[in-house]
């Protein structure tokens, strides 16, 4: 009996040392340690000893048990060093070889105008506001002294959500969601996405404008010349830039002026809109006109990056051409 179990123990230890996956050990296992193992089989055997053998060939067999265990444990360790060090071995990195050239992306020049608009008025105390895009009829048309009859209502300029909901047309929309929150003084711009039915190489359904305005006791119409001739020099780099106002007319506005700049050979270009707010607007807004006055201005971003970057189709703006993008790095 002791020379058959020698024999089960060798083979066991031999079956272990030969073998080179890790995944088999566990087959191993089973096969000789399990509840149905050879080991396991051989305890059936105690039934036939007398009760002197017994305690004998138990402890025999689960110290053979135990030599199986330990090889296992032994054999496993060893196969995971090996795997390791093959691993090592195959994804080395060879610190003398070149690195992967990854190339810098560039801001997108909608971004780039945007920002340094948004950094001149926030400099002089203007405060960022933001709005929905889907607006009601009175934000978007009724509050800014739009008439139910007036031009810009109509279908082929506003995309119309319903009867009472459109995409807004301007973010003059947040100049009103403004007022209603909050007492002058008020100094805030108001940039974002707006939305009107038109396409061709100076206009887009969809395009971006910076709204601004300043409520306060003794506001005028020089306040809104002075910070807009300085943003303007500011914006083009320019000190020495000619700025003009023109008379105009806004519904929103009274006086209006649109404004433009001296463009190279090009003569005068109109830039951006501005006036003294219409007391109806402040009165829509929860402003009393016999003592607040203010003014407001606004600007398309996509026609200030044009000038500045001398773009001469606004489609180049978003159709992602990255040799387009990248001079802009």
């Amino acid at each position: 009996m002791d020379k058959e179990l020698e024999l089960l123990l060798t083979q066991a230890l031999t079956l272990i040392a030969q073998e080179k996956r890790l995944d088999n050990l566990d087959k191993i296992r089973v096969e000789w340690l399990g509840k149905k193992g050879f080991f396991a089989q051989k305890m059936t055997d105690l039934s036939a000893l007398s009760a002197e053998e017994k305690p004998k060939f138990g402890q025999l067999i689960n110290q053979m048990k135990t030599q199986v265990q330990q090889a296992l444990i032994d054999k496993k360790a060893a196969l995971e060093a090996d795997q390791l060090a093959y691993q090592l071995r195959r994804e080395r990195l060879d610190i003398t070889m070149p690195g992967r050239y990854r190339e810098i992306g560039s801001r997108h020049p909608i971004s780039l105008a945007r920002e340094k608009i948004e950094r001149f008025f926030t400099r002089h105390g203007f405060v960022i506001e933001t709005g929905p895009e889907i607006e009601d009829d009175f934000h978007n048309f009724e509050a800014l002294n739009i008439s139910k009859d007036h031009p810009a209502r109509d279908m082929a300029d506003t995309f119309y959500v319903d009867d009472e909901m459109v995409l807004r047309t301007h973010t003059s929309n947040v100049q009103i969601r403004t007022m209603k929150t909050q007492q002058p003084p008020l100094r805030m711009i108001a940039p974002g996405r707006v939305y009107r039915s038109d396409s061709d190489m100076t206009h887009t359904p969809m395009f971006h404008q910076i709204e601004g305005m300043w409520i306060d006791e003794a506001v005028s119409f020089a306040d809104l010349k002075g910070v807009l001739i300085a943003f303007l020099r500011d914006f083009f780099d320019t000190p020495d830039l000619r700025v003009r106002f023109r008379p105009s007319y806004f519904p929103f506005t009274e006086p209006s002026a649109e404004v433009d700049v001296a463009y190279g050979d090009s003569g005068w270009l109109e830039v951006l809109g501005s006036g003294m707010m219409h007391p109806k607007v402040l009165e829509a807004g929860g402003i009393d006109s016999s003592k607040y006055c203010g003014y407001a201005f606004g600007m398309g971003i996509e026609r200030l990056a044009m000038l500045r970057y001398q773009v001469k189709d606004l489609r180049l703006f978003f159709e992602n051409d990255v040799r387009f993008l990248h001079q802009f790095k």
